[in-house]
C-alpha cells in the first residue's frame, strides 16, 4: 500500500507537485507567480498549495539542477523542510546566484519536493563521547589531495 499525500489547491491557478518520471525520487514544485529576481538576491515564490504528509514523514524542497547550472538559481535554503504538522501554503526561497536578473514565469518547475520517512531519537545529554580516528577535526581536516 503506498503512502498518501493530501495537497490542497489555494488558488485555481495552482498546478500540484507531480513527478516527471516514475522512477524520479523527486516531484517538480511549480510557480503561482511571475517574479523577478535580481542579481544575488532572493525571492519567496508562491506555489499556491498546501499539503498533509503521512505522520512520520518530511518533505524537502530542493533546487532544480537545471535552474542551478544554466542560471546560478537555488533554494536559499535548501533542502528547506516542511514538516508534517505544517499546513500552510508552500511557497519556496529561490536565491540568485548570476550576474543577470532572472524572470520566474508563473507555471515554471522552481524547485522539487522530495519525501522522506523522519525518525525522532532521545537527546541524552554525555558526560565524553566515543573516540574515533577522526576525532575533532572538521572542515578541511581530510585535505584535498586525492592520496588522502
Amino acid at each position: 500500500m503506498k503512502n498518501k499525500i493530501l495537497f490542497k489547491k489555494l488558488d485555481k491557478d495552482c498546478i500540484l507537485p507531480k513527478y516527471a518520471h516514475k522512477e524520479d525520487a523527486g516531484m517538480d514544485i511549480f510557480s503561482l507567480e511571475q517574479k523577478l529576481i535580481k542579481p544575488f538576491s532572493w525571492e519567496q515564490i508562491r506555489t499556491g498549495f498546501s499539503m498533509e504528509l503521512p505522520h512520520g514523514y518530511e518533505s524537502q524542497v530542493r533546487s532544480k539542477s537545471g535552474l542551478a547550472l544554466k542560471n546560478g538559481l537555488f533554494v536559499l535554503n535548501s533542502p528547506g523542510t516542511v514538516d508534517e504538522n505544517y499546513r500552510g501554503e508552500v511557497c519556496v526561497m529561490l536565491m540568485n546566484l548570476s550576474k543577470e536578473e532572472y524572470l520566474v514565469e508563473k507555471n515554471q518547475k522552481i524547485a522539487q519536493m522530495v519525501i522522506n520517512k523522519v525518525e525522532h531519537f532521545e537527546c541524552v545529554e554525555a558526560k565524553n563521547l566515543s573516540s574515533t580516528s577522526r576525532g575533532e577535526g572538521g572542515f578541511g581536516s581530510t585535505g584535498l589531495n586525492k592520496k588522502n
